[in-house]
């Protein structure tokens, strides 16, 4: 069982009695709250919330940037045991509506500039009875609600639902994860103990709508630490972020890492107060990494069904590696299997598959898909669609996708809704979306189309027909006409493996190439 203080609204509640004067929230423009004023404040946000029929249990979507607005909303939501529901601020048009929709969703607080994207999919939504727009009239009567103590607030427990996480689906559309309250402490709680303590400041620019954002706030509420936050991740204001704030420890993703060391070396590259980078998955120039910029990495894997499962101390093994099995909370364990759910041996490649003893430690399913939800569980062990090898010194490594998941710059995009949106393009009978490797690590966006009329298609012109669509992030990179997709014999369907073996071929096109 954790401890309530594991957990960031209670979290907050300790180190507002403790050091009420302690900065717990900094925005790299200089604004900054305190332990004492995030505690009062968040309170009064639920004695708000509540007065507006929000309470115990309500499915609440948020749709709010990287401000502290986001961060006050989770924590309102939090004490009053409501399931938030944060929504990509890139949604729009049909995925903003499923998404609201599937998630039963019946409170959305959207930031005044995602209001019109919201009113555009409104009459698909009649559930939906309150939007709140958080405007500074909104902000104001927030600040002002009654301030609620502990007998009026019992705020959250481990085993209660902490949200549902929206994550790409394969074969159909994106799934809802029910995350427990335990799955968002342990996302870093398998961070060494010296990366942060009181009063140390953790950069990380990403947002709350991620799992990224959401559990390095929670860890840095439970440290007593700062929590340093920047609206969206800038390579080349990063260092001046850091020396700014006076930061240790930075949160990073594999791009983030990429572009930090692409830059030019600078004769202070290691003189700021960083120490600490936490990140994943590491680049093969970590170690130069390390020397560089004088830190210490520490890494892992994860997914928002299982939080971390596998990581790593500082001694973080070689680069292509993502850690071992956790000896910590929630003692994991962890497994490659073959198709048959039957362990394969060191060196064989498999799909990584996770479960725990410990209650509320993982997902505990996908929101309104039972089947798939099922599936996922075979045999009582967690599915992740990754394919892994382990070495006989115990360290994981990621092979491949095993599901049509595509990741860019952090995001998780379902190749189905690529796929579902291009071919609304009259001109696209056929489409397959799959992931290239992008230049500094992860996937880009690639569709192989067939199309009505060859000579007469534009690529330019279906993302001109796709913006406004999709969020930027899903937008493909590349677009590449075919006569036909390579299919199974017995079922006709996609054989994606060989698209990703072709990859960019010299009749590609190239939006990037063409703007």
């Amino acid at each position: 069982m954790l401890d309530p203080t594991c957990l960031a609204p209670h979290a907050v509640a300790r180190w507002a009695a403790a050091m009420p004067e302690a900065t717990a929230l900094r925005h790299v423009g200089g604004a900054s709250i305190s332990y004492a004023d995030l505690d009062h404040r968040a309170r009064a946000w639920a004695g708000a919330l509540a007065d507006r029929g929000i309470g115990d249990g309500d499915h609440v979507a948020t749709m709010l940037p990287n401000t502290f607005d986001a961060h006050l909303t989770m924590l309102g939501l939090a004490w009053l045991r409501a399931i938030e529901v944060p929504l990509n601020v890139a949604f729009t048009g049909r995925m903003l509506a499923y998404a609201l929709d599937h998630a039963d969703v019946t409170t959305l607080i959207v930031a005044p500039e995602f209001r019109a994207a919201v009113a555009a999919v409104e009459p698909d939504l009649p559930d939906l009875r309150s939007i709140v727009t958080l405007d500074d009239a909104t902000r104001d009567e927030l600040d002002a609600g009654p301030r609620r103590d502990a007998v009026d607030l019992v705020g959250p427990q481990y085993r209660d639902v902490h949200s549902l996480m929206f994550t790409s689906g394969t074969t159909g559309p994106s799934k809802a994860v029910i995350t427990p309250w335990a799955v968002m402490y342990q996302f870093w709680s398998w961070v060494p103990d010296d990366a942060l303590g009181p009063g140390d400041g953790l950069y990380c620019a990403m947002p709350l709508f991620h799992n990224s954002g959401r559990s390095a706030f929670n860890y840095a509420m439970v440290c007593g630490g700062r929590f340093v936050l920047r609206d969206r991740f800038s390579a080349t204001e990063f260092w001046s972020d850091v020396r700014a704030t006076g930061c240790v420890t930075a949160a990073l993703v594999g791009p983030m890492t990429a572009l930090l060391y692409a830059a030019p070396p600078a004769a202070d590259d290691a003189g700021s107060p960083l120490r600490h980078a936490i990140l994943g998955p590491m680049i093969p120039e970590i170690e130069d990494f390390e020397v560089r910029f004088g830190v210490r990495v520490a890494t892992g894997y994860g997914q928002t069904e299982t939080g971390m499962a596998v990581t790593t101390g500082w001694d973080h093994g070689p680069w292509q590696n993502c850690g071992r099995a956790r000896a910590d909370y929630p003692w994991p364990e962890v497994r490659i299997v073959d198709e048959y759910d039957e362990p394969v041996p060191p060196g064989a490649v498999g799909e990584l598959v996770v479960r725990s003893a410990e209650p509320w430690a993982l997902n505990v399913g996908y929101y309104r898909m039972p089947e798939q939800t099922a599936a996922a569980w075979r045999n009582g062990w967690f599915h992740t669609g990754d394919a892994f090898r382990s070495d006989a010194d115990g360290w994981y490594y990621f092979v491949d996708r095993l599901r049509d998941t595509i990741r860019r710059r952090g995001e998780n995009i379902s190749s189905f809704e690529v796929e579902t949106l291009v071919v609304e393009h009259p001109a696209v009978s056929e489409c397959a979306a799959i992931g290239v490797p992008a230049a500094l690590g992860e996937d880009d966006v690639m569709v192989a189309v067939i199309v009505h009329d060859p000579p007469g298609f534009d690529p330019a012109e279906l993302l001109t027909f796709l913006e406004p669509r999709m969020p930027r992030f899903m937008l493909p990179r590349y677009v590449e006409v075919v006569d036909d997709l390579p299919r199974t014999e017995a079922s006709m369907r996609v054989r994606k493996h060989e698209l990703r073996t072709r990859g960019v071929t010299d009749t590609t096109w190239d939006r990037d190439a063409n703007h």
